[in-house]
């Protein structure tokens, strides 16, 4: 991680700007699920994790209250996560094919992962206000991101607040925007190429509207993208 990164994390791990999302994550921290009563929980916002050299940027929709919010890495603890790094791993992006806690070793090549809202909300559902709040992380992750070719959307939470940042930042969509969809692919101002996906929650996966070929299919684009 450079040293830009390390401060920003340092910054979003301080961050208490939403009440709303403070209790929240606070809440379950202590509360916790039976299944981890003996964790302790990170409890704070999360942070963006991988490769600095990164091509290939994923965005999620926010921490999970008992995967990231307890253990203080994006996608790490629960099942959307175990299919998002065995996907990563089959594409070739991670060296470990499981995430289950900070320190498991795994390490990304060539992505980094983060998502649109830092600390996990009631319901998995942001307000405008908090999604916005959590904006400049987003913003300041693609400037200390120069080599990326490539950004992945998991769900249209994640795709609409990426359009509305990269167009603001001279990379509009074409119009009229293009509908979120799964495989949907965008060419933004000639430079970076934008790839929609299914988010990998259980309510995708387990009901078949997302599947592992599905999913495979992603990222196999964006490394073949990433690559140039």
């Amino acid at each position: 991680m450079t040293p830009e990164l390390a401060a920003l994390a340092r910054e979003v791990t301080a961050c208490r700007r939403c009440p709303r999302l403070v209790a929240w994550r606070e809440r379950v921290a202590d509360e916790k699920r039976a299944a981890y009563r003996s964790e302790t929980y990170w409890g704070r916002p999360v942070p963006g994790f991988g490769d600095p050299a990164a091509r290939l940027l994923i965005v999620g929709l926010a921490p999970a209250a008992h995967g990231a919010n307890r253990t203080g890495r994006m996608f790490t603890g629960d099942r959307s996560g175990d299919w998002l790094y065995a996907a990563l791993h089959r594409a070739g992006f991670a060296n470990h094919a499981a995430s289950t806690h900070r320190d498991d070793g795994l390490a990304l090549h060539g992505a980094y992962v983060t998502a649109v809202v830092r600390c996990a909300p009631p319901a998995n559902k942001p307000t405008p206000a908090e999604r916005d709040a959590c904006r400049p992380f987003l913003e300041r992750e693609l400037d200390l991101l120069p080599e990326l070719r490539v950004v992945v959307c998991l769900g249209n939470f994640s795709y609409a607040q990426t359009l509305r940042i990269l167009a603001a930042r001279g990379l509009p969509p074409p119009r009229p925007r293009p509908r979120f969809a799964h495989g949907l692919e965008l060419e933004l101002g000639g430079r970076l190429h934008l790839l929609a996906s299914y988010h990998p929650s259980q309510q995708n996966t387990f009901t078949g509207r997302l599947t592992r070929e599905m999913f495979d299919a992603v990222w196999a684009r964006a490394a073949r993208l990433a690559d140039g």
